[in-house]
């Protein structure tokens, strides 16, 4: 009962017999879900929530990595379910989560066929100096001062994969048909894998040409890459990450590739987004794109309808399309 006598509803929209139950929105949602979700589900962001709503809602949609903290956990008491439409869940506090029993889902297999695609995009990229030689030519340099100067080859390159799930198992099968011998680092062996497996990333580095990082970002992966890992990698070394930014020490890979302690990198991430070190804009060995790996018109759909899966799920009570193990 709420003060004053009056009873706490659930938190459904009222009137008429099939009310819509209501979503909490961690952050404002984007126009390509707008239509199917509020059709389904009254959405309100938790920063507009009533006392009544806040009490009684129990699923929380989070779009664009918002902090989604004990805090925010604890201020509604009958949260059940957070719905994240990202890949990872860094952003979400699970072992609140955990002692709460508030289950989590992600995006699931949704984006996995993009992001892969883009790392090996990025892989080739790095590897021949495709925007360095873009660059150039449009600056007249072809015309003007000759051939831009030769870079490696891709085919035939050691391939490291940090983190050998969805993305990870994707990108190798796509370097594999490049003629790349594949090899990983993961928490444990991955039964019947194909690859070789390295029990330290460190170890995988010195065995690779190209270092790609697709994990995700936990307390024990934060700041994974560091100085001792790029040096493992080596002069001709490419490092690609499209998991996270604090996946690597960013002073540290700035520092590298001025020196020239890895050859260079194709990064989709950064640690303290949207901002990028400003180092990097000048060097040529870099390619660097504003986390967008995962993002196109298909994965789009494919999340909105994990998303909406998802949601339906939990309200008929059935089993969650993409839990999140805690």
């Amino acid at each position: 009962m709420a003060q004053g006598g009056q009873p706490i509803l659930d938190a459904t929209e009222s009137g008429g017999p099939n009310p819509k139950p209501v979503v909490l929105l961690a952050d404002p949602l984007i126009d390509e879900f707008e239509p199917e979700l509020s059709a389904r589900y009254r959405l309100v962001p938790v920063a507009d929530a009533d006392a009544a709503t806040a009490a009684s809602a129990r699923a929380l949609l989070t779009v664009d990595l918002p902090a989604v903290t004990s805090d925010v956990i604890d201020a509604l008491p009958a949260l059940e379910l957070v719905v994240a439409s990202s890949a990872g869940v860094d952003h979400v506090d699970l072992a609140a989560c955990r002692r709460r029993g508030v289950r989590v889902t992600n995006a699931g297999d949704a984006y996995s066929a993009d992001a892969a695609d883009y790392a090996v995009g990025l892989a080739v990229a790095a590897l021949r100096r495709v925007a360095a030689a873009d660059a150039f030519v449009r600056r007249g340099g072809w015309s003007a001062r000759g051939e831009y100067p030769l870079a490696t080859k891709v085919s035939g390159k050691r391939v490291g994969i940090v983190g050998l799930g969805r993305i990870g198992a994707q990108v190798a099968r796509r370097l594999a048909a490049f003629g790349c011998p594949v090899a990983y680092h993961s928490r444990a062996p991955k039964p019947g894998c194909p690859y070789r497996f390295f029990a330290t990333a460190r170890a995988l580095a010195a065995d690779s040409d190209v270092l790609v990082l697709s994990c995700a970002l936990t307390a024990e992966t934060r700041r994974l890459v560091n100085r001792e890992v790029m040096e493992a990698l080596g002069a001709g070394g490419v490092l690609v990450n499209v998991g996270r930014g604090a996946l690597v020490d960013e002073p540290e890979l700035v520092r590298c590739l001025r020196e020239g302690v890895i050859g260079g990198a194709g990064l989709d991430v950064y640690d303290g987004e949207p901002d990028v070190p400003p180092e990097l804009f000048a060097m040529d060995n870099v390619v660097l794109s504003d986390h967008r790996a995962v993002l196109t018109p298909e994965s789009m759909q494919g999340v909105l309808d994990i998303v909406a899966g998802n949601l339906q799920a939990f309200f008929a009570g059935r089993p969650l399309l993409s839990p999140v193990t805690l």
